[in-house]
C-alpha cells in the first residue's frame, strides 16, 4: 500500500497498447491523471538543472535551436549505448520520482491514475495501491503506434523488444485489460474498474 492518503493506481502497457486512451477514459470519468511522460518531459525543460546536466555529459548537439531537449538525437545515443542510458536514468529517475510525489500529493479525485510507460522497470509501482495493464497483442501494438507516430514498422519493434515483456507486465499486474482494437470494450472495461476502484479508495 502507497504512504499516500489519496488511492493510487498505477496504469501502464507497451508502445501502441492504449493505454493513453484508456487513462483518457479514466480523466472523462473525473479521475485525475498523473503523467510519467509528461513529468519527464517537464524536468528536462530549458532553465532545469537537469538540462544543463545533460547537456555537459553529451554536448551541445543534444539541445536544438529553440534550446529544448533533442530527443531524437538522445534516443540515438542512448539506444545501444548501454553506460549513456544508465547515466541518464540515474540522473533523471529520482527526478521524476520526486515530482510524481508532489504532484500525486495535490490531486484530489477519489483516486487518482499514475500513467507511466515504464512504472515496473522504474519501480514507480511503489507509489502505487493496485496497477492495470492494458495490454495488446504485438501486431496491433506495431499497428496503431506506427500509424501514430508516423515511423516504421521495424522502429516500432525495436522499442518493443527493448521494452518489458507482455507476459512479464501482465504477471506483475493486479488487474488487466484486453485491449483488441475495440474502444467501446476497452470504455465498458474502465467504467467497471473505475467503479471497483472507487470502492477500494473509500476503504483506504
Amino acid at each position: 500500500m502507497s504512504s499516500f492518503n489519496c488511492f493510487v493506481v498505477g496504469l501502464t502497457g507497451g508502445i501502441g497498447s492504449g493505454k493513453s486512451t484508456a487513462s483518457q477514459y479514466f480523466e472523462q470519468l473525473g479521475i485525475q491523471i498523473v503523467n510519467a511522460d509528461q513529468v519527464a518531459r517537464d524536468c528536462v525543460m530549458p532553465g532545469t538543472s537537469a538540462l544543463d546536466e545533460i547537456m555537459n555529459h553529451f554536448g551541445k548537439k543534444i539541445i536544438d535551436k529553440n534550446g529544448d531537449l533533442n530527443r531524437s538525437e538522445l534516443r540515438k545515443i542512448i539506444f545501444d549505448n548501454e553506460s549513456a542510458k544508465m547515466w541518464l536514468e540515474q540522473l533523471l529517475h529520482p527526478i521524476i520520482r520526486d515530482e510524481l510525489i508532489l504532484r500525486i500529493n495535490k490531486a484530489s479525485s477519489v483516486y487518482v491514475i499514475l500513467e507511466s510507460p515504464l512504472l515496473f522497470e522504474t519501480k514507480q509501482d511503489s507509489l502505487t495501491d493496485t496497477t492495470l495493464v492494458i495490454d495488446s497483442p504485438i501486431e496491433l501494438q506495431i499497428k496503431r503506434a506506427s500509424k501514430r507516430d508516423q515511423t516504421s514498422e521495424e522502429a516500432i519493434k525495436k522499442i518493443i523488444n527493448s521494452q518489458m515483456k507482455r507476459e512479464e507486465r501482465i504477471k506483475m499486474a493486479t488487474f488487466v485489460i484486453e485491449n483488441k482494437n475495440n474502444v467501446n470494450d476497452l470504455k465498458k472495461h474502465v467504467k467497471l474498474l473505475h467503479e471497483k476502484f472507487t470502492k477500494l479508495a473509500t476503504k483506504k
